[in-house]
Parts: C-alpha cells; structure tokens; sequence
C-alpha cells in the first residue's frame, strides 16, 4: 500500500511538473472602406485590411524567438474579414490562415465577446493548461474591446468585449505571472483596471490613442499615439 501511495504521488507530482501553458493574442478586424472613404482623410481607419494581423504576426514571431515551443492561440474575429473579402474581392481569410501555417500558432476564429470569455474559461484542459500571456490588437475604447469598428455599421461597433464581463473569467484560468498588455486605445483608462480586479494581474494600456500607422518603422507593432502613454501597473 504505501508503495502504491508512493508511485501516485509520484504520479502526481509528474502530472504537475508537466503543466503547460498557452498565450492567447486576440485580434479584432478592420473597417470597410466604403464607410471610411466617407470620413476625412486625416480621420480614416484601417485602410489596410490587416492592421490587427501584421501586428499579432510580429508579436508571435518575437515571442516564438524569446520562447522556443511557446503554444501560442490566436483568437480573430471573423466577421469582419469575411466582409472585407467581398470589398477587397480576394481571400483575406486565406491570409490569417497563411500566417496560422507559418507560425503554427492555433487559429479559433471568434464571433462575440462570450467566444473570448469561453475559450479563456475552458480552453485546452483550462484546470492544467494556464494562461501565461494574454495580448489584443484591434479597436478599443476605455471601456471595451471592440472587434469591428465601421465594419458592420458606420462608426458603430456591433461585436465586443466590455469591461462588466471581465467579472466571468474564471479564477485560475491565468499563470500568475502571465503578462497582459492591450494595444487598443484608451485601455489603461478603466478596462485595465477592471481586468486586475478581474484576473488579479494588471493589463498594460494605453492612455490615450494607439496608432497602426508606420508599421514598419516601429517593428511592425503599434505605436503610441501623441499625447498618449502607457501605464504599466495600477
């Protein structure tokens, strides 16, 4: 018997030992360009249909440099891409799956805020895989992620994620020390907040506006905007 006791404790402790983690990147989606023509040119949003996906590419492939074998999910919302299909007349959904192939990250495409709370709360085996990093790229105000902005409605949100929601996370679904940053605008000014008092980690946001534009004199991540900072820590 306690031989038994021994090899299941052993067991178990291997079990632990093994435990894996996941990053999660969320991306949102861009405008139509049909509803963008109609604002000022200094004004316009998302000209190029894969603001929100060059940037979540750069910042997989620096995470894949820093961390060999890191399990990175990639959370898009797809919506809006099947809409820019139609306008851009090409596949743009074929290019987000170009970008799961070479980097051989895992795809979920999502439809709503509940698609994020769900797959943050079940996951993989969500008791034994933990959340070591949580990063989103797309439109945002202070109060929520919103995965299409001038998409479906002009100048209108119609898919998001509010800050109230944060309370059905599920404790313990994230690492204790996971890392968590919004690249949207305006985060740092509540969102981040209620993400701490949520998850108990603090999400890095922004003050201010975040600007897509000049990828490529910026590591082909956001940059922030004039006047703009970000706050680190609450």
């Amino acid at each position: 018997m306690r031989h038994l006791i021994a090899l299941l404790v052993l067991g178990f402790a291997i079990s632990a030992s093994a435990e894996q983690s996941e990053y999660i990147i969320l991306s949102g989606g861009p405008a139509l360009r049909k509803w963008e023509d109609l604002r000022r040119a200094g004004e316009q949003h998302d000209r190029f249909w894969g603001n929100f996906i060059r940037t979540a590419r750069s910042r997989m492939e620096q995470l894949q440099k820093a961390q060999p074998g890191i399990a990175i999910t990639w959370l898009v919302y797809q919506d809006s891409y099947l809409r820019r299909n139609v306008e851009d007349k090409r596949s743009v959904t074929a290019l987000v799956e170009s970008v799961r192939d070479k980097y051989k990250v895992k795809l979920v495409w999502i439809h709503t805020g509940d698609d994020v709370i769900n797959y943050i709360n079940s996951g993989s085996n969500r008791w034994r895989t933990k959340i070591s990093g949580f990063e989103y790229f797309g439109h945002s105000n202070k109060y929520c992620f919103m995965f299409d902005y001038s998409s479906d409605i002009y100048g209108t949100s119609t898919a998001w994620l509010h800050q109230h929601d944060f309370k059905r996370i599920r404790a313990g679904a994230f690492a204790p020390d996971a890392y968590c940053q919004s690249w949207g605008c305006h985060t740092g000014e509540a969102m981040s907040t209620a993400w701490k008092k949520a998850t108990g980690l603090w999400m890095i946001g922004a003050n201010g506006k975040t600007d897509y534009t000049d990828l490529q004199l910026h590591n082909n991540l956001p940059h922030i905007g004039d006047g703009a900072h970000w706050i680190t820590k609450g």
